[in-house]
């Protein structure tokens, strides 16, 4: 009897860890979604990664122009056009030049 319930406890393990791990992956997957964001920058035709370093990119532009920080999707199109100008002339690395 032992015997039988172990091995129902193994082939239960086995036939459920392949859905844990498909599970587990899939929230990693969404939780990166959140963090991360594909934005299109009209004028220069690309498309940029929002990360983590690109928002920090987008504080340091604030910063540099002595203006309160503002959420990137409230702004209008002329704004968002020229944080992209900014960014382009301010490739990783280079912003504080």
């Amino acid at each position: 009897m032992r015997h039988l319930a172990l091995s129902s406890l193994l082939l239960v393990g086995t036939l459920a860890s392949p859905a844990l791990v498909s599970s587990a992956s899939a929230r990693s997957a969404n939780s990166q979604d959140r963090t991360e964001r594909r934005v299109y920058d009209r004028a220069h035709k690309d498309y940029h990664v929002w990360t983590d370093q690109e928002d920090r990119a987008y504080h340091r532009y604030f910063e540099a122009r002595h203006q309160p920080y503002h959420d990137y999707g409230k702004l209008k199109a002329a704004q968002q056009r020229n944080y992209w100008n900014w960014r382009h002339a301010h490739p990783d690395g280079e912003e504080r030049r």
